[in-house]
């Protein structure tokens, strides 16, 4: 059986915060409120699309609307990849895990719409033998059945299987899941996030060899973050 990568998406294979933020912004504007700065939209990321708005709204002092959350979704899946980009070196290690024989899996709680529209739109569309976006099933991150799922679509099973994020998310929901977990120390996460990770990456060019090392290790005490990218 083929080991899979199971990708977190935003803050760990791409930088998307500068559409979320544009899209944030355009959302205000058109409740005649202020603007955000990018420190307050990556401590809002991670939690999908409601919990975005539901934050947006609150630092503004605004109860949330289903209106205003209809509204950024289809402005921000209309224009997800105008500004956003893979991280430095993603592009680089997803090629060298294809050629090792590995499969990609995203598992993200950001929208099965905008995701498929933002991996189109950077030329990523069927590069992943599963996409389970934060609506694709009934349960999204930290639920260890979102990353059971999305691993099942690919074929793949947790013994075979390494989990990667930049969120408290990805750690819980991929221990949950019995998979080894790699914190994406480049992301959006604070470091204390990496509590519980089985290493920690700080670069994406680490994966390398932090992916294949876990891989051959015995399934068995999982939890302890690394430091640097040793193993834990």
């Amino acid at each position: 059986m083929h080991p899979v990568a199971v990708f977190d998406l935003d803050g760990t294979l791409v930088d998307s915060a500068p559409d979320i933020h544009a899209a944030l912004d355009r959302l205000a504007a058109g409740l005649g409120l202020p603007g955000y700065s990018r420190p307050e939209v990556v401590g809002m990321i991670g939690d999908g699309v409601r919990r975005l708005v539901e934050r947006a709204l609150a630092a503004r002092g605004r109860p949330f609307e289903e209106a205003a959350l209809d509204a950024f979704a289809a402005d921000y899946t209309a224009r997800a990849a105008e500004r956003t980009a893979l991280f430095p070196g993603i592009a680089a290690v997803l090629a060298g895990l294809e050629a090792a024989g590995w499969r990609l899996a995203v598992c993200t709680n950001k929208p099965a719409a905008a995701t498929a529209a933002l991996l189109g739109a950077l030329g990523l569309a069927g590069r992943f033998a599963a996409v389970g976006g934060g609506d694709s099933f009934p349960t999204r991150k930290p639920d260890p059945a979102h990353v059971q799922a999305t691993l099942a679509l690919a074929g793949g099973s947790p013994d075979r299987a390494i989990m990667i994020g930049d969120h408290r998310n990805d750690v819980i929901a991929g221990a949950g899941a019995g998979l080894p977990c790699i914190f994406a120390a480049w992301g959006y996460g604070t470091p204390a996030m990496a509590e519980g990770a089985t290493a920690v990456a700080a670069r994406p060019e680490e994966l390398a060899e932090l992916l294949p090392a876990l891989l051959a290790r015995p399934r068995t005490g999982l939890g302890g973050a690394a430091l640097g990218h040793r193993l834990a």
